[in-house]
C-alpha cells in the first residue's frame, strides 16, 4: 500500500494510504481530543471535538473520519479550532451534572480532562437543561446514569459492532435524546448479556461498574495486565489493586480481545478473596480434608495414579483435562496419559 505524505503543524509525516488525520498526528504524536473516536469501531465523526484545521477548506475538518491527502496541510491548535472546541465543551457542560467530586469516574473522565485543559468552567457561557432521569441500577454489574451521557454514541456501536447484539441504540430527538433498548426499558429487561463492552469505551460517568465505583479512586489504583483465567482463548485485561486487593477488572489493548472482554472475564472476579476459595492442597485423613504441601499431595496422587493402574490396568484410569488449563499444561497431560499412565482415556472439556 503506497504512503501519502502531508503535513502537520509545519512537519512533515507520511502514513500509508488510507489513515485518517488523526492517525498521521498521533503517529507525529501531537495531540488531538477525540469523544466518539474509538480505533476499533466505525468512524461517525459526530462530536467534532477532534476539528483541525486544513488549507484550501472553509469548514473545520473533522480529523478522526477525513481521509489524509497526500500534499496537505493541517494545523491543530489554530484560534478558529481553539475556539471550536471550548464552545463544544460549554455546550456539553452546560447540560451536565456537576457532581464531579462524588463521581465515581473523577479523575478517569474525558469530558472533565478536557475541560481543565482548554480552561472551561461550569457556566461560562451557556445556561442549559440538565436531565432528570433516575438512576439505572437494577443489574448486578454496572450503573447507567443517562444525565451524564454526551451522546457520543461509542456504547451503541461498541454493541453492534464488537459485541454484535445492538441491545441498544439511540431513541427520541433533541434534548430528549438518550441510549437505550428498544421501548426505552432497562437493560436487566432488554438481551443485555452484560459483558460490559460499552463500559469500557464510555467516556464520561454514564456507565461505571458497581463495585469499582464504590470501591476505590482512580489514583488509589495499581494496574496489573494479567491473562483472563476463565478460558484458553487468551484475553488480556487490568485488574486494579487497592491495598492488595482486586477491586475490579478493565480493559486494556489486549493482542487476542482489543478491549473486549465477556461478562466472566470482566466481572467474574469475586472467587480471589472470596472466603471458600482453596489456597493450599487438601488431603483427606481420618475422614477430614487438613492442609498439606504440594509435594505430600502430588506424592498421594502419583502413588493411588500408580497402584490402580498396576492393580486394573492403564483403561481403568482416565483423564480429563480443562479450556481453564494453557495450552501447554494440556499438552503435558496428554503426554501425561499417554507415555506415563499407558492409556488414550483422555478428554477435554469444550468450555468450562
Amino acid at each position: 500500500m503506497a504512503d501519502v505524505t502531508l503535513t502537520i503543524n509545519g512537519i512533515g509525516v507520511s502514513v500509508p494510504e488510507g489513515s485518517t488525520i488523526l492517525d498521521a498526528a498521533r503517529k507525529l504524536g501531537v495531540f488531538i481530543p477525540t469523544f466518539c473516536y474509538d480505533p476499533e469501531l466505525s468512524r461517525p465523526g459526530s462530536c467534532r471535538i477532534c476539528v483541525v484545521e486544513t488549507k484550501g477548506s472553509k469548514n473545520l475538518t473533522v480529523s478522526c473520519a477525513t481521509i489524509a491527502r497526500d500534499g496537505m496541510v493541517v494545523e491543530t491548535d489554530t484560534p478558529a479550532v481553539l475556539e471550536a472546541r471550548k464552545t463544544i465543551l460549554e455546550l456539553l457542560l452546560a447540560n451536565h451534572p456537576e457532581d464531579c467530586l462524588t463521581c465515581g469516574r473523577n479523575g478517569d473522565c474525558r469530558l472533565q480532562d478536557y475541560a481543565y485543559m482548554y480552561g472551561i468552567r461550569s457556566g461560562s457561557k451557556f445556561a442549559g437543561e440538565r436531565h432528570t432521569y433516575p438512576l439505572e441500577d437494577d443489574n448486578p454489574f454496572f450503573v447507567r446514569d443517562m444525565n451524564k451521557c454526551i451522546l457520543c454514541g461509542k456504547c451503541i456501536r461498541m454493541c453492534a459492532e464488537i459485541q454484535g447484539n445492538n441491545v441498544v441504540d439511540f431513541a427520541y430527538r433533541g434534548f430528549r435524546t438518550k441510549v437505550t433498548p428498544a421501548m426505552d426499558t432497562s437493560l436487566a429487561g432488554s438481551e443485555c448479556v452484560f459483558c460490559g463492552n460499552c463500559v469500557a469505551v464510555c467516556p464520561t460517568g454514564a456507565l461505571q461498574e458497581k463495585v469499582l465505583r464504590s470501591s476505590a479512586r482512580t489514583w488509589e489504583i495499581k494496574k496489573v495486565r494479567t491473562t483472563c483465567p476463565y478460558c484458553g482463548t487468551g484475553c488480556n485485561f487490568d485488574l486494579n489493586v487497592k491495598d492488595g486487593r482486586v477491586v475490579g477488572v478493565t480493559s486494556c489493548d489486549g493482542d487476542v480481545n482489543g478491549r473486549a472482554l465477556c461478562v466472566k472475564g470482566r466481572f467474574g472476579y469475586g472467587f480471589i478473596h472470596h472466603p471458600d476459595r482453596l489456597t493450599s492442597p487438601l488431603i483427606k485423613k481420618d475422614g477430614q480434608f487438613v492442609k498439606a504441601t504440594w509435594e505430600e499431595a502430588i506424592g498421594l496422587v502419583a502413588g493411588q495414579l500408580g497402584s490402580i493402574r498396576d492393580n486394573y490396568g492403564p483403561d481403568s484410569l482416565g483423564v480429563l483435562t480443562s479450556a481453564r488449563c494453557t495450552n501447554e499444561e494440556n499438552y503435558l497431560l496428554g503426554k501425561l496419559t499417554r507415555a506415563v499412565i499407558g492409556t488414550n482415556n483422555i478428554d477435554h472439556c469444550a468450555r468450562l
